[in-house]
C-alpha cells in the first residue's frame, strides 16, 4: 500500500509539473520545462549526496576512527542484504541521522555526535537500521526526485510572477495565477506526503533489519525530545533538507498533518510497539 501511494503521489507531482509548463508556455513551454527538469534530475542524481554531506560538514569514519559505529553498520547492512555504505559523523549536538546516495551501491549513512552520545548502543542500532531501510527502499532517490520537481515548479512559479506566463492557455489569466500561487504549495504538500509515507515504511523495515522494534521506538522518543530542545543550525539554514532526517530537525513543530515532513512521533512509536507485541522482527542479529 505504501509503495502504491508513493507511486501515485509521484505521478501526481509529475502531472502537476507538466500541466504547469503547459499553462505557462503551451506545448513548447511544457517541453522546455520537461527538459529542464530532466537536466536538474540528472545533476541531482549524481551530485545530491555529495552536496548534502558537504552542507552538513560530515566527516567519513572507518574502523579505526569509529570502530563501534562502523562495525554496527556493517552487521546491519549484512542483515539487510546491502553493500556496506560509507559512514559519516556530523558534528551537531542535536541527536539525529540521515541517509543519502543514488542507490545501495553508492549510499552513505550519517549520525550526529549528539545521537552517538545520548543514545544507547541498541538505540543507535535501531536508528542505523532505519537509515539502511531508506537505502534498501531507494527512498533517497525518490526524495531527490520529488525535491527536484518541487524546486522546478517553484522556478516555474517565479517565471509566471516576473513574465506573466501564457495568457492564451485554456484557463487564461486564472491558469497563470494557479501556477504562480497554487502549484508550489501543491508540490510541497505532495513532497511532504511522500516523505511521511516513506518514514513509516522505513520504521517497519528498519525494525525488521535490527530485529527489535522497541529499540527504534525508544530511540525515536529520545530523538524527538532532543530535536525539540537542541538547535541544528545547518538544518535551520537549509530547511529543504529536513525531510532527510529520521526526525524533524527544525523547531517549527507540527502535527501529523498536511504541512508536516515527518509522521507524528507518537504514531510511529505506537506502530513499532504493535510490531513488538505481535512478535514480529524479534530475532535479529543483535538479539
Amino acid at each position: 500500500m505504501n509503495y502504491a501511494r508513493t507511486a501515485l503521489l509521484l505521478a501526481g507531482l509529475t502531472a502537476l509539473f507538466v500541466g504547469a509548463g503547459f499553462l505557462l508556455g503551451g506545448e513548447a513551454g511544457m517541453a522546455i520545462a520537461l527538459l529542464f527538469a530532466i537536466g536538474m534530475n540528472a545533476f541531482a542524481y549524481w551530485n545530491a549526496d555529495k552536496m548534502v554531506l558537504r552542507m552538513y560538514g560530515a566527516r567519513e569514519v572507518d574502523r579505526r576512527s569509529a570502530p563501534d559505529l562502523v562495525g554496527m553498520v556493517e552487521q546491519l547492512a549484512h542483515n539487510a542484504g546491502l553493500p556496506m555504505p560509507k559512514v559519516y559523523v556530523v558534528d551537531s549536538d542535536q541527536p539525529n541521522a540521515f541517509a543519502t546516495g543514488r542507490n545501495p551501491e553508492n549510499a552513505a549513512v550519517a549520525a550526529t555526535t549528539g545521537l552517538l552520545r545520548r543514545l544507547s548502543h541498541e538505540e543507535v542500532a535501531g536508528v542505523m537500521a532505519h537509515e539502511l531501510a531508506h537505502v534498501r527502499n531507494r527512498d533517497t532517490l525518490i526524495m531527490t526526485i520529488t525535491a527536484t520537481i518541487a524546486g522546478a515548479l517553484g522556478m516555474l512559479a517565479n517565471f509566471a510572477l516576473f513574465f506573466g506566463g501564457n495568457r492564451n492557455n485554456p484557463l487564461g489569466l486564472i491558469g497563470t495565477l494557479l501556477v504562480m500561487f497554487l502549484a508550489p504549495v501543491a508540490a510541497a504538500l505532495v513532497q511532504m506526503a511522500i516523505s511521511r509515507t516513506r518514514e513509516y515504511e522505513a520504521d517497519r523495515v528498519g525494525a525488521e533489519i535490527c530485529g527489535r522494534p522497541l529499540w527504534l521506538a525508544s530511540a525515536l522518543e529520545k530523538l524527538e525530545r532532543g530535536a525539540g530542545a537542541i538547535d541544528n543550525d545547518q538544518a535551520e539554514a537549509n530547511p529543504a533538507t529536513a525531510h532527510m532526517f529520521i526526525v524533524n530537525p527544525l523547531h517549527a513543530r507540527s502535527v501529523d498533518g498536511l504541512f508536516s515532513t515527518h509522521p507524528n512521533t507518537a504514531n510511529r512509536v505506537q506502530r513499532l510497539r504493535e510490531m513488538a507485541g505481535a512478535g514480529r522482527a524479534q530475532s535479529g542479529p543483535w538479539g
